[in-house]
């Protein structure tokens, strides 16, 4: 899901790249040599886009079109499969967009005004609990104008719509192949982007063709990718080392990472290409569990973490500490946690227990999910179950299941802390607010805040100047401290490995650290 500094720019982006042999024949090398494999220990959850909040957006972005999207190099969305797109009064209460004329999906159909109308639909009717739907808390209705056109009728004031509808979440589907009322589920998928998904097998890979009947802003640079789907990061860096994959994509640990840079000068045949990053890893507390439904253990815990160790300890320099859910490189970013505990402390963390009539070490149990965040995943909460074992107030169980379990457990409130990562849907400080707060959250609770949801965000949004929007968002902050409902950790980095005669990797990733495919490449040599 995705960011950051970069997020002002997909042109932050920085790449370590090596040259291929004797030369390059062109950038593109020939074209029946243009197919490319690519790693990830990041699997979609869903196929289907009316349930995807999550890391699914990897693979939609590819096979989906949405009306606005981010071609490389934008800060700001740009027409996709419209012609145009405009708020169509100074309110920003209705957006219109007008679509392209002659697309067609997939399978045949007709993408038009009607299309549009029933994929936005459908997410508002399905309602996915932790699914996009939160995205969608400012639409009112969706008109249509013809066959060509659409009017998104807004119920409040939102000058970050059209960064939702860049979204891959609001990619658009033939309505023929996708049921109004539930989610598909047949493994299949019906779009018009610049793939087609050929084949798909859950757990291991899916195969993309070019797409010949594509018309959108995608220049591809290959003909056929394959994402290869591993539970864990070293086998997945053995197969780019054997060359069996060309690159990777999200799910290396901090060790391969830093191994990778110091190989970097020593004859190595593999590059690392590293992205300013925003994506950012944080503790949820279940209010109706009876220890984490407390707000002095909340606040106790936030007293004993030490972010500094964690980094430190598990990702070598590949993430930062992070005290606010707005990172830094976002407008708003702040350090409120760090102003309001300072540094870790065990005596403040006992007198904050003690006040509340706690004087027993509380038992908590923490879950992680084991293959969505990459293989760092364990050792940060082994990391995290140390640090507050060893002040004594604390007596940490943990537990973990695979992504898909996991997603199903917290969206029930089965856990009484677990971690989540985020990888923004666009680049606004909105983003790292907006879906957690509210009566449908990313996290699958309630979090109902109204200072936050009906007035900052309110205001917030009729700020077509979107860096003009710190001071609702540094309210908010504390807002979030206060509660501790959420507990920041780190922001990270994300690197692509690839070898040495694939080019692009530094073009790769979108605002929202999606990677396109599509600019991926094999380098001719003489």
């Amino acid at each position: 899901m995705f960011y950051r500094a970069r997020l002002q720019a997909a042109a932050a982006l920085a790449s370590l790249s090596l040259l291929a042999g004797c030369g390059l024949l062109s950038d593109s090398g020939s074209e029946a040599d243009q197919k490319i494999v690519v790693g990830t220990t990041s699997e979609p959850s869903t196929l289907d886009p009316a349930a995807a909040w999550d890391n699914s957006w990897e693979l939609m972005r590819n096979v989906f079109q949405t009306l606005v999207s981010f071609p490389t190099g934008s800060t700001s969305p740009e027409p996709d499969a419209a012609e145009s797109c405009t708020f169509t009064d100074r309110t920003s209460t209705a957006y219109r967009c007008t679509i392209k004329q002659g697309l067609k999906f997939s399978n045949g159909d007709e993408l038009d005004a009607e299309a549009v109308k029933y994929s936005i639909d459908r997410i508002l009717t399905i309602k996915v609990k932790g699914g996009p739907v939160g995205l969608l808390g400012s639409l009112d209705r969706v008109e249509t104008v013809g066959d060509n056109k659409v009017v998104f009728h807004l119920n409040k004031p939102d000058a970050t719509f059209p960064f939702v509808l860049a979204t891959p979440a609001m990619s658009l589907v033939a309505p023929s192949d996708y049921p109004k009322d539930e989610v598909r589920t047949d493994g299949k998928v019906t779009g018009s982007g610049p793939y087609l998904l050929d084949t798909y097998v859950p757990g291991d890979r899916a195969e993309l063709v070019k797409n010949q009947n594509y018309k959108g802003f995608a220049n591809r640079k290959n003909n056929a990718v394959t994402i290869r789907y591993f539970k864990g990061s070293a086998p997945m860096v053995d197969a780019l080392q054997k060359n069996a994959i060309d690159a990777t994509y999200r799910g290396l640990t901090a060790e391969e990472v830093v191994k990778l840079e110091d190989n970097k000068d020593k004859n190595s045949t593999l590059q690392l290409i590293e992205t300013v990053g925003a994506d950012i890893r944080f503790l949820v507390f279940n209010p109706e569990d009876p220890a984490a439904g407390n707000p002095a253990v909340r606040r106790a815990i936030a007293q004993l973490v030490d972010r500094d160790a964690l980094v430190a300890k598990v990702y070598q320099g590949t993430a930062e500490p992070l005290y606010s859910m707005v990172p830094k490189g976002i407008a708003g970013h702040t350090t409120s946690f760090f102003d309001n505990f300072g540094d870790p402390d065990k005596e403040k963390a006992r007198q904050i227990l003690v006040k509340a009539g706690i004087t027993e070490p509380v038992a908590m149990t923490f879950w992680f999910t084991t293959d969505r965040y990459g293989s760092s995943t364990a050792p940060e909460f082994d990391e995290l179950k140390r640090q507050l074992e060893a002040s004594g107030l604390f007596k940490i169980a943990l537990k973990s299941a695979p992504w898909k379990t996991f997603q199903a457990g917290f969206t029930k409130g089965d856990y009484p802390v677990f971690g989540r990562g985020w990888f923004p849907d666009f680049p606004d400080p909105d983003n790292f607010i907006a879906p957690f707060v509210g009566k449908d959250t990313v996290t699958g609770m309630p979090y109902v805040k109204n200072e936050i949801t009906q007035q900052l965000l309110p205001q917030s949004r009729q700020q077509s100047d979107r860096g003009a929007v710190s001071k609702q968002f540094e309210r908010a902050q504390k807002i979030l401290v206060d509660d501790v409902r959420l507990l920041p950790l780190w922001q990270g980095k994300l690197y692509v490995a690839a070898g040495e005669d694939i080019g692009g990797g530094e073009r790769a990733l979108d605002p929202q650290t999606v990677m396109q495919m599509w600019e991926l490449y094999r380098k001719a040599s003489w």
